[in-house]
């Protein structure tokens, strides 16, 4: 399986945060064809461990597999009334074809009143997310037997390749990290590493980064990379903060990312002819990197962005060569690391006179 049809088949899979089972089957199966070993913690992550010929240090890989999505408030007559789990842009939602996951998975769209009974104050405002609802066709005397409170929704979407090699769909944040790790992984096969590889597939992002905690606990590795998407440029965005598309990933800098291991990332990309770009990240930056460096006694930790139109929307659009280019940086990085790397991580004392 190629990295862009591993990408396909996750993206188009269900796996709204909290319950990412639909996407973790397929995470898993071709994990398991790469690495030494995998397992699911009981939090839900999944782990791929592939051993190096050192033994004794571990660099983990982390990117989240959940996807933002929707779930039963409650039902409202024949129609269903909704909440998010995770942030979605409620401009995008009317007219959106979703999945109602109750007692069958059951295809609906999302409507609003019509602009024309609306009061002239209200017809160039937002919708509120409040005032949707999901209609699957059935009457009200039928729904109750399909639906309940707590049922999951997603956006029915598929994978849609673009010119040039950008391809959009839902859940590309972060199925394209997920995806890079792949792409990290299937190179490692021909590839020679001291340190022990464990890719994470973390859950639980989109409501607080809870997979990156409890995963960067449980492997207590000596240094992490997170892989998230970062903001790509179009006309509507000012330059500073975002990134062009197919111009190579972003390694990031700031205080949540560990400036020995952002050099040598830097300098990887460099040496194997990597195109990247630098994004200056001053404060929180949001991803499984800001858990992951405070486990435990703390981790040293990079953080790798790929740019993505159009982010928590159901036409997330990124560039595959991108995806793959993370994937390469990591594996090269990988290859560079020794025993020695960890004394350029964990700061010393002067010795004294």
């Amino acid at each position: 399986m190629t990295t862009r049809e591993f990408l396909k088949a996750i993206c188009e899979a269900t796996g709204v945060s909290g319950y990412e089972q639909g996407v973790r089957a397929i995470v898993s199966t071709e994990f398991s064809s790469l690495c030494d070993e995998t397992h699911v913690d009981p939090m839900g992550n999944l782990w791929g461990v592939k051993r190096g010929s050192l033994g004794q240090r571990r660099i983990m890989l982390a990117a989240h597999m959940d996807e933002i999505g929707l779930i039963v408030k409650k039902l409202d007559k024949h129609v269903i009334r909704f909440t998010q789990v995770g942030g979605f842009d409620v401009r995008v939602l009317p007219g959106q074809p979703v999945t109602v996951h109750g007692t069958v998975d059951l295809p609906g769209v999302i409507g609003s009143r019509a602009p024309h009974v609306l009061p002239a104050s209200e017809r160039d405002k937002v919708v509120p997310m409040d005032d949707l609802f999901i209609d699957v066709g059935l009457s009200e005397d039928e729904i109750g037997s399909y639906v309940h409170t707590g049922d999951l929704i997603t956006i029915r979407r598929g994978f849609v390749d673009l010119k040039n090699n950008l391809a959009a769909s839902k859940a590309m944040d972060d199925r394209a990290g997920v995806a890079s790790l792949y792409e990290c992984l299937r190179l490692l096969q021909t590839l020679k590493h001291e340190w022990d590889v464990y890719a994470v597939a973390t859950v639980q992002e989109e409501v607080g980064l809870r997979g990156a905690m409890t995963s960067a606990y449980g492997v207590a590795p000596d240094a992490a990379i997170a892989i998230d998407v970062t903001f790509a440029r179009t006309p509507e965005l000012p330059e500073v903060g975002t990134f062009e598309l197919d111009k190579g990933p972003a390694i990031a800098r700031g205080p949540n990312m560990h400036p020995a291991l952002t050099a040598r990332l830097e300098e990887t990309a460099r040496l194997n002819e990597i195109p990247y770009q630098s994004e200056p990240l001053p404060g929180r930056t949001g991803t499984d990197a800001w858990a992951i460096q405070v486990a435990r006694e703390g981790v040293p930790t990079g953080l790798i962005g790929l740019p993505l139109r159009y982010m928590h929307t159901p036409c997330e659009t990124l560039s595959i060569r991108d995806v793959e280019r993370a994937g390469r940086l990591m594996a090269w990085f990988i290859t560079g690391l020794s025993e020695s790397f960890v004394g350029e991580l964990v700061p010393s004392l002067p010795e004294a006179d």
